[in-house]
């Protein structure tokens, strides 16, 4: 009998304005299944630091929630994606 494991990701969201190049950035870091089902949204207070994010995400189209947004472009290696092994 075979189990799965359930894999989760960790993807990083960024809401920017790109009208608006000085209003300050959001980020946000959701936790994901292998489905793309997401379990846990957490807003971060700043940028983070170290490349800890299998995924980034952006919308730059002057959203205030992820909630209200259409659609996000995703960000081939990012400075805070990590590295692939």
């Amino acid at each position: 009998m075979c189990v799965t494991m359930k894999q989760k990701r960790k993807i990083l969201v960024i809401l920017s304005n790109r009208y608006s190049p000085s209003q300050k950035k959001k980020f946000l870091e959701l936790e994901c299944d292998d489905q793309g089902n997401i379990l846990n949204e957490r807003a971060l207070r700043s940028e983070p630091r170290e490349a800890r994010f299998d995924e980034v995400w952006e919308n730059d189209d002057g959203k205030t929630s992820m909630s209200s947004c259409n659609r996000f472009k995703r960000k081939y290696r990012h400075r805070l994606e990590k590295p692939r092994e």
